[in-house]
Formats: C-alpha cells, sequence, structure tokens
C-alpha cells in the first residue's frame, strides 16, 4: 500500500473512532472496510486505476464520521474533505480531482452520472457493502428510524432492492444470485 493510502486510511481510522465514541456507530466496521474491500476487488475485475478507487473508497463516507456538514450532503462536504487531505499530502491534482469525483459521485440515491470507471466502482462498492453488513441496515430501521417489526423488515427489503437496481449491469450480474438468496432467507413471506 502506498504511503499516500495510508496516511489516509490512518486519517479516515482515527475519526471513525471518535466519532463510535461519541455516539457508538462503527462507521469502519459497519460500513467503509466492505466499501474498500468490494472497490478493490472490482477495480482489479473491471481495470480501474485501483489507487484512485482505494482512495474514493477510503473517503467516500468521510464528511459522516468526521460530523461535517449535513447527511444528506456528505457527498460534497466528503468532496472537499478528500481534497483538502490530498492536497495536504501533495498528491498531484489531477489525480486529487478523480478520487474527489469518485466521492461525489458515489451515491446511488443522488442518480449523478459516473463518468468513469472509478466512479462506477466506488458507487457499486458503497452498494455492495448494504449486502456485507445487513444487520446494520436493521439497526437503522429500528434504532434511528424507530419502526415496527414489520415496517422495519419492510424498510430493509426496499433498501436493498432499491440499491440492487442502482448498480451498474456488471456488478448486478455479480451479485444476482446474493441478492436472490438473501431475499429468499430473510424476506419469506
Amino acid at each position: 500500500m502506498n504511503q499516500i493510502v495510508e496516511k489516509i486510511k490512518e486519517e479516515l481510522l482515527n475519526r471513525c473512532e471518535k466519532s463510535k465514541q461519541k455516539d457508538g456507530y462503527d462507521f469502519w466496521n459497519e460500513h467503509i472496510k466492505y466499501v474498500v474491500e468490494n472497490a478493490l476487488e472490482l477495480a482489479k475485475k473491471y481495470d480501474a486505476d485501483v489507487e484512485i478507487v482505494e482512495l474514493g473508497a477510503l473517503l467516500h463516507d468521510i464528511a459522516m464520521p468526521s460530523e461535517y456538514g449535513e447527511r444528506e450532503k456528505h457527498h460534497i462536504y466528503g468532496a472537499e474533505i478528500a481534497e483538502q487531505l490530498l492536497t495536504d499530502l501533495n498528491y498531484p491534482q489531477d489525480k486529487i480531482e478523480k478520487v474527489k469525483n469518485c466521492v461525489l459521485n458515489h451515491r446511488g440515491s443522488k442518480d449523478r452520472p459516473r463518468n468513469t470507471i472509478e466512479e462506477q466502482c466506488v458507487a457499486d462498492a458503497d452498494v455492495m457493502a448494504h449486502f456485507d453488513c445487513i444487520p446494520s441496515l436493521f439497526e437503522l430501521a429500528y434504532k434511528e428510524k424507530n419502526l415496527s417489526t414489520s415496517e422495519g423488515k419492510e424498510f430493509v427489503k426496499k433498501k436493498l432492492e432499491r440499491d440492487f437496481y442502482k448498480l451498474s449491469e456488471q456488478s448486478k450480474e455479480l451479485l444476482k444470485e446474493r441478492y436472490e438468496n438473501i431475499v429468499k432467507v430473510l424476506f419469506v413471506k
């Protein structure tokens, strides 16, 4: 792992730990680590720039554990934080722009265009991470949204369904069998 990636990961882990101590949610272990793992796998499979993808995956949600800005705009604030951190590390400006675009365009709910394979890898990996840590979706439904058992179950089912259909066609094919199995196991009538 190169030094820039290592320094960014260290900074992210520090922010995640501070946030966890404050509110109990572990951004790293409940989401970001899965995004990074999936993004690296996709980058290799799709012949993307692995370094850009890894940095984009590490930084895609950095605004949330940083408690910077409103959650709904975390992709915008995250791109700002990414630019500052990478500039401070003397990362090349052309590469900073690529990483920023990965952060800015990772959210499927914002229907932003993915103009590069690197952006698509990070966006798909973000979705795929929800399938890696389904308990965190139930926690969101029951703890944060205070839904009933049936409402929470329906919330998670719809979330996974929306997420699956946000994937690129290539990644959808990779995740299809797993998605179908999850639906069969968790949401049997």
